[in-house]
């Protein structure tokens, strides 16, 4: 049934795409699918093939317009679903908001919104069938938001325990990777279906005709898919290891052939490798007693002197009175040029804290954290790495009540005589 529907909406699409828009207004319209009693027509996949083709700048054959389909019909099952959803909420996206969503998207290609327009007139794309992507797309995102944002608790543990990996991760060697993931989907034949369509992406990709990213765009099912499959630069810990196995022995500039990974098939460009680039910074002050100055009540002085701390605001004024006792503002210091003693004194403190006592070569000191930083290329704020938990967990909370919905609704995909 579905081979028919394919051969059926294949043809059309051949004919469209050399057809006047007078001749396509007059072409007959049949069902493709029922999502719900919502009928999604012949006219409404076609149209949404062109829109991938053109976005993806493809040239259509018989194996590209099978995983067109594909994509076209799992596409507009999603969004019927998405803005049904939106009518039971009462929500209604402006057209102010599709407007100015476009104009971002055709400025993001270095073309005006009028530009745009064109040009998918020149391609027999209506302007309509992107008007209803983007609309799906900005419902669901207020909906998410609004279902799931207050649930949503980001601790500071957390932030820290980000920030923390990222020290760590930040001293390895950084892959930049474009990546291409097929998912397989469930049901018999799903694994040759993802075969196929991965063998027919790398067939694209290699004929060097259509640039990498526009392709994952509109076929990876990688999160990275909505700018084109770049991950940016991440490291060796967090690529999947048949992967990192792959872009290990792969020169900069090259492309993999698919890689079968859980899941699904992968394909990858990379982009460029570098060494870890990030430094930790610690801003401290240092108090110290000089051996010359050090005495028996020396050190319980100090100890009660850095337990009246409460913050860097005032570090001579709340350490005084105590004999012999230097405070020095050290400024910002890279971890790794600490001795080790001072590093693992000052590894667990939060920012305002000061350390134990420590007898070193210099005297007797305490170290006193006001801020922990990282610098170097692309290093995200504390502000930042909240808002990226935020936003992961609210993709996959929005994943998961879509997957409901989709298991939840009634869906018809029809057979056309």
């Amino acid at each position: 049934m579905r081979s028919s529907l394919l051969l059926r909406l294949a043809a059309c699409l051949a004919a469209l795409v050399m057809a006047a828009p007078a001749a396509r207004a007059q072409m007959v319209e049949g069902i493709a699918a029922v999502v719900n009693d919502e009928p999604i027509t012949t006219l409404d996949v076609r149209d949404r093939m062109r829109l991938i083709l053109f976005s993806a700048g493809i040239e259509p054959n018989e194996d590209i317009l099978a995983q067109v389909l594909d994509q076209a019909l799992r596409g507009l099952i999603e969004e019927a679903i998405q803005l049904q959803t939106a009518d039971e909420f009462d929500l209604e996206v402006d057209e102010e908001e599709i407007d100015d969503a476009l104009s971002n998207l055709a400025q993001s290609s270095g073309e005006s919104l009028q530009a745009l327009r064109r040009d998918l007139e020149n391609a027999g794309v209506p302007i309509e069938t992107l008007r209803r992507q983007v609309r799906a797309e900005i419902a669901w995102s207020i909906l998410t938001n609004g279902r799931f944002r207050s649930r949503i608790r980001v601790s500071d543990q957390q932030i820290d325990v980000a920030m923390e990996r990222l020290v760590a991760a930040a001293q390895q060697q950084q892959f930049r990777m474009l990546e291409i993931l097929i998912e397989v989907p469930s049901g018999s034949g799903g694994e040759e279906r993802a075969r196929n369509t991965i063998e027919t992406v790398y067939q694209l990709i290699d004929q060097d005709d259509v640039p990498f990213q526009a392709i994952a765009q509109q076929f990876s099912a990688a999160p990275s898919a909505a700018v084109g499959g770049d991950t940016g630069y991440v490291t060796a810990a967090s690529i999947r290891s048949q992967v990192l196995e792959t872009v290990q022995q792969m020169p900069t500039g090259s492309i993999s052939n698919p890689i079968r990974v859980p899941g699904g098939f992968m394909i990858v460009a990379l982009i460029d490798r570098r060494e870890g680039r990030v430094v930790e910074q610690l801003s401290l002050y240092q108090a110290t007693i000089p051996n010359s100055r050090v005495t028996d009540a020396s050190r319980p002085a100090l100890t009660r002197a850095a337990s009246r701390l409460r913050g860097c605001d005032d570090v001579s004024g709340a350490m005084s009175g105590v004999e012999g006792l230097i405070v020095s503002n050290l400024g910002a210091v890279a971890v790794n040029a600490l001795v080790p003693q001072i590093r693992d004194a000052v590894r667990g403190l939060e920012p305002g804290q000061a350390t134990s006592v420590l007898e070193t070569g210099a005297g007797l000191q305490v170290f006193v954290l006001c801020e922990r930083e990282l610098t170097g290329p692309g290093v995200p704020t504390s502000q930042e790495i909240e808002r990226q938990l935020i936003d992961q967990q609210l993709g996959l909370l929005g994943r998961r009540w879509l997957r409901d919905l989709r298991r939840e609704a009634t869906v018809e995909i029809r057979d056309i005589q």
